[in-house]
């Protein structure tokens, strides 16, 4: 790295931005792109990447946003023949957004974020990271930047990972510009890093030595949540898997699911969906095993900090804000900063579900999963993921991995079973042994 000549890494980046925007673009002679230009980095980027669009034919203006320039960068521009303009003067085709990087603070300066009003509705391709919103946290505090697509350089950033920063980034483009990686506190597994943790069986193995997960759910009221919480219990990664519950509902699920057998030994415990008033006592049962378990639903109302032995909670953010005493709003807009407290406050690992679901464990590493549908926002959805991860506690995986893995698992399945249209919880389950299989 060091002996790279002075510039390579911002010309590589410009490269990288510029054909991004081109392929947004369609096309390139005569269209117009409009830089609004910072006074760091990025706005250099903007800058050498406007000026390579420029020699590709492209209409190219800056506007000037910061109080200095990248004159390297604004020289080249204007040698391509781009143009630098006080005001917006045409409705371009694109604009980048190279006002603020990532050294920036969140929220934008009053004329920036007038002049992006004036622009809604043109697409818009940030550079980096969408300015305005803190790169660190995934947090957004006041007027920002919302990309239709993001061009990063070297390796995604937590804004790119974490809503509702992730949200304002659209689609992200990443460009290896050859940087030297520090390891990441904030990461996202890729397919091979799943397949790599993924439990198989040996030749020697049997249906006791590859994990018995037990399932408590379910109740008189809820019994669709047993019978979903052991399908995703059932996909094959563990042994077997045994259901405790009312007897009403153990029958359902002996009907459903025949290979599913009663109460007994166990390496992990699944407990709390639809468990509704008999949670704290299905929860007492289970810690008293002294197994790792998933913890879900009713039963993360009596999880008591720290929890007792190696745990997974699985809140959606109002089940966490009531766990933390904070507001459901809090949570949303913090969502890292309160998984990450939640982990260390209760000691164990905590999965906090939504768009982007976050994996937290203490001491504050966090792995996003970012596989999924929006239709994956479905009744029931919850509780086969539960069920999943169960299964692979009990196949021998450590917490942060079942959790991280079985939430990953559940977002292939997600988008495998509805190939684009609606999914309820049922398909998902069923389509978790093909995403296996596809692994």
């Amino acid at each position: 790295m060091a002996a790279l000549p002075d510039g390579t890494l911002m010309l590589r980046a410009a490269t990288g931005l510029a054909n991004a925007v081109l392929d947004l673009l369609g096309s390139a002679y005569g269209r117009r792109v409009l830089l609004l230009v910072g006074s760091g980095d990025n706005g250099g980027d903007a800058l050498y990447a406007g000026a390579a669009l420029a020699r590709r034919g492209v209409q190219v203006d800056a506007l000037l946003l910061g109080g200095s320039v990248h004159e390297p960068g604004l020289v080249a521009l204007r040698t391509a023949g781009g143009r630098v303009v006080a005001e917006v003067e045409r409705r371009p085709d694109v604009v980048v957004d190279g006002i603020v990087g990532i050294g920036g603070r969140p929220g934008l300066r009053p004329e920036a974020a007038a002049v992006l009003e004036a622009l809604a509705g043109v697409p818009l391709v940030a550079v980096d990271v969408p300015s305005g919103v803190d790169v660190d946290t995934g947090e957004v505090d006041g007027p920002h930047v919302t990309a239709d697509v993001t061009v990063t350089f070297g390796t995604h950033k937590v804004a790119h990972l974490v809503d509702p920063a992730a949200v304002a980034a659209g689609a992200v483009h990443l460009v290896d510009i050859g940087l030297d990686l520090p390891e990441a506190a904030v990461t996202a597994l890729q397919r091979d890093d799943v397949a790599a943790l993924l439990p198989r069986p040996a030749g020697s193995d049997h249906k006791y030595t590859r994990g018995v997960v037990g399932v408590r759910a379910g109740s008189g009221t809820y019994p669709g949540a047993a019978l979903l919480c052991v399908a995703g219990a059932s996909c094959g990664l563990a042994g077997m898997v045994r259901y405790v519950g009312p007897a009403e509902v153990a029958m359902q699920v002996r009907v459903a699911h025949p290979e599913v057998v009663g109460e007994g030994r166990v390496q992990a415990w699944v407990v709390g969906p639809g468990t509704a008033d008999g949670a704290e006592e299905a929860l007492h049962d289970a810690l008293a095993d002294g197994v790792p378990l998933v913890v879900d639903a009713d039963a993360l109302a009596h999880a008591k900090a720290p929890v007792e032995g190696r745990a997974v909670l699985t809140p959606h953010a109002g089940e966490l804000a009531r766990m933390l005493g904070v507001e459901r709003d809090a949570v949303e807009a913090r969502q890292l900063h309160h998984a990450r407290l939640a982990a260390d406050r209760f000691g164990a690992v905590v999965l906090l579900k939504g768009r982007r679901t976050l994996v937290a464990e203490p001491g504050g590493r966090v792995r996003v999963t970012t596989t999924g549908v929006p239709w994956l926002g479905t009744a029931g959805a919850g509780d086969v993921l539960t069920g999943v991860i169960g299964a692979l506690l009990a196949a021998g995986l450590e917490p942060f991995d079942a959790a991280s893995v079985g939430s990953w698992l559940h977002g292939a399945a997600a988008t495998l079973a509805s190939r684009g249209g609606p999914v309820v919880a049922g398909d998902v389950a069923s389509a978790v042994p093909q995403v296996l299989r596809d692994l």
